[in-house]
């Protein structure tokens, strides 16, 4: 049976925003983690204009504007509009692609956009729906991915293989919106993959074993791949600079780039550390986790990768092994 949900998904959109503790918090979503130079000028001035003049960078390889006071949500949406940023109002919150940042595969994310925001039926689909297109990014459990003619389903190899790739995840991204019912992911849904492949039809090739390959930061060929600390961008940085988000909370820029304020280097401390949001945007939060994180650099004992949490919902948490620090109220519990 399709897990049961009680209420509709909250996830924050570009419009829709969610009012946080340090005010409200618009999710922008960004296909591909791609932006050229004028789009990206449209997030950091709107960041700096009504907002809390930083950039979150989430998991997911969107972009976050946080400190939003009441009202600027519309002129945030306006800025979005004509930047093209927001090219469907019915469909911009289930509009999650995470793509391989360093594939050329940004003709092939614009298209599985197209195909989204054209399809009526697809409105309704939840905010935690996810595609995910390359290798790079199979693992991260999309409802639906592309891996070369290789169809991802619920993050997993069931055998479908595709001639059109576009043309299969809108089909497949259709099968389930019929399905769902209050599911918000495939995985959730009792014989859903099944059914869908019943649709698409299997074959007998070997299966592939989706993973996951971050990029480390560092030169690649032409590009940069700089890392920013904690995902919080300072809105005044990589002035005229496209840039690409990637889901593990860096961008690539060109090389050359300017990256003050930023860690191109794989041995730096900041790399591998994550945080959720904590005090103050967050009033369930123990502790101002971004803080400490950043006083625990300074004399960090670990390597791998840590994980800051400001209460026991740990959110935010990195799949795999991660070192946790998690808020008690009283110092942190540390939870490996």
């Amino acid at each position: 049976m399709p897990q049961d949900r009680v209420r509709p998904d909250a996830c924050p959109g570009a419009v829709d925003v969610h009012h946080a503790a340090d005010g409200g918090l618009a999710r922008v979503r960004v296909p591909g983690g791609v932006l050229d130079a004028d789009r990206f000028a449209v997030l950091r001035t709107a960041a700096l204009d009504l907002g809390d003049g930083t950039l979150e960078l989430t998991s997911r390889a969107n972009v976050q504007v946080r400190g939003l006071a009441p009202g600027t949500e519309h002129e945030l949406g306006a800025r979005l509009r004509a930047a093209g940023l927001l090219p469907s109002a019915t469909h911009e919150r289930m509009r999650n692609i995470v793509a391989a940042p360093l594939d050329d595969n940004v003709d092939l994310v614009a298209a599985i956009d197209r195909g989204l925001c054209a399809t009526p039926q697809l409105a309704d689909l939840p905010g935690r729906f996810l595609i995910t297109v390359g290798a790079a990014v199979a693992g991260l459990g999309g409802d639906i991915g592309l891996v070369d003619d290789v169809l991802l389903l619920a993050g997993q190899d069931t055998g479908v293989r595709v001639a059109d790739p576009v043309a299969a995840v809108l089909t497949a991204a259709r099968l389930f919106a019929d399905i769902r019912g209050t599911a918000w992911r495939l995985s959730e849904v009792d014989g859903g993959v099944a059914r869908i492949t019943a649709v698409l039809g299997t074959s007998d090739a070997e299966r592939l074993t989706p993973t996951v390959t971050p990029v480390a930061p560092g030169p690649v060929g032409d590009r940069v791949v700089a890392g920013v600390p904690l995902g919080r961008l300072d809105a005044r940085l990589l002035a005229g600079v496209p840039v690409r988000l990637t889901p593990w909370r860096s961008v690539v820029v060109p090389a050359g780039t300017d990256t003050t304020g930023l860690f191109t280097d794989a041995a730096s401390p900041w790399h591998g550390v994550t945080a959720c949001t904590g005090r103050p945007g967050c009033a369930k939060s123990l502790a101002d986790v971004r803080a400490d994180a950043a006083r625990w650099i300074d004399r960090r004992p670990h390597q791998g990768r840590v994980h800051w949490s400001g209460c026991a919902r740990r959110c935010g948490r990195p799949s795999g092994a991660v070192v946790e620090y998690v808020a008690t109220g009283d110092g942190y519990e540390e939870i490996r």
